[in-house]
């Protein structure tokens, strides 16, 4: 007579991880975000994309992001300007 055999209880454990694995779904990272606003003089601006319109301004000569190795922005909330000084060498302005 053949003896049947039995099913051992890791391997059921084992399966009902595996289906437990294939149910679990990943939410997606929240994505943060930052604004940053200037008040003077009864007036308020937007400053917080004020590093990209800098760096875009310094781009749009033909120069490349990657060349910015030191960045300073010096904000004039009376003139409604941002003053930036690239490199110690390159300066400009972008409106607020």
């Amino acid at each position: 007579m053949a003896r049947l055999k039995k099913s051992t209880p890791v391997k059921a454990a084992t399966a009902a991880a595996e289906t437990t694995k294939e149910k679990i779904v990943k939410k997606p990272a929240a994505k943060k975000t930052e604004e940053i606003y200037l008040q003077a003089g009864g007036m308020e601006w937007n400053v917080s994309g004020c590093k990209e319109r800098v760096i875009a301004a310094f781009t749009a000569d033909g120069r490349k992001s990657s060349s910015v190795k030191k960045l300073v922005i010096y904000l004039k909330p009376e003139e409604g300007k941002a003053y930036y000084v690239i490199n110690d060498t390159e300066n400009g302005s972008v409106d607020l």
